[in-house]
C-alpha cells in the first residue's frame, strides 16, 4: 500500500492511477483526512442499453421517416 500526500498525488496523478490498478493507494490531506483510490471496472460497454418495448411497428417508423423527408 502506497501513501501520497495531496500535493504528491496531484503532481503525479498518472502514476497514482497506474499504481491503483494493482494496489491500494492512499492520499493524505494536510488536515489528516485520508482517502483510498481504487480502480473501478465496468462490465460491458457504456453504450449497452436495454431495449424499449413499444407498440410501434416497422411500418409506422418507415411512414414517419417518409413524412419527414417529404417536408
Amino acid at each position: 500500500m502506497k501513501t501520497y500526500t495531496y500535493s504528491q498525488a496531484r503532481q503525479n496523478l498518472s502514476d497514482v492511477l497506474n499504481k491503483a490498478k494493482s494496489d491500494d493507494v492512499l492520499i493524505r490531506r494536510r488536515g489528516g483526512d485520508t482517502f483510498r483510490v481504487i480502480q473501478v471496472t465496468q462490465k460491458g460497454s457504456p453504450l449497452d442499453i436495454d431495449g424499449v418495448n413499444t407498440k410501434v411497428t416497422t411500418k409506422d417508423i418507415l411512414s414517419a421517416i417518409r413524412d419527414v423527408r417529404k417536408r
